[in-house]
C-alpha cells in the first residue's frame, strides 16, 4: 500500500482507505469533522451574524481607506511642479506664465 502525507492529509492508492485529517495527534474523518461543526454552530450559532457584520465593516472600511490612499497620491501627482525631459522647468513669461521656447532660441540664465 502507497501512502503519502500531503498538507496534513493523508491520501493513499488503497482502494478501501477513507481519507482523514491530521490534527495535533487526533485523526479525524470526515463525519467527526461534520460532528464538531455542528457541534460548534450550536454553542457559537448565536454570535454569527454580529461576528459577519463586524467583519463587513471592516472589509468595507479597508477598501474606503486603500480608496482615500490613492486619491491622496493622485492629489500629490497633481500638485508637483511640471518637469521637462531635461530635469527644468520650463522658463516664465513676464506675467508669470509658462512661455514656450523655440528650439534655438538661446535661454537666459535665472543668476
Amino acid at each position: 500500500m502507497l501512502t503519502t502525507l500531503i498538507a496534513s492529509q493523508v491520501v493513499s492508492t488503497s482502494p478501501t482507505f477513507t481519507p482523514t485529517f491530521t490534527l495535533a495527534f487526533f485523526n479525524f474523518s470526515g463525519w467527526e469533522m461534520l460532528l464538531i461543526a455542528g457541534i460548534g454552530l450550536l454553542v457559537f450559532g448565536s454570535r454569527l451574524p454580529t461576528v459577519g457584520r463586524n467583519l463587513g465593516k471592516g472589509i468595507t472600511e479597508f477598501k474606503k481607506g486603500l480608496k482615500d490612499a490613492g486619491d491622496e497620491i493622485g492629489r500629490e501627482d497633481e500638485s508637483r511642479p511640471a518637469i521637462t525631459e531635461r530635469g527644468y522647468r520650463a522658463p516664465l513669461s513676464a506675467a508669470g506664465e509658462d512661455r514656450r521656447v523655440v528650439q534655438g532660441e538661446q535661454v537666459k540664465s535665472a543668476e
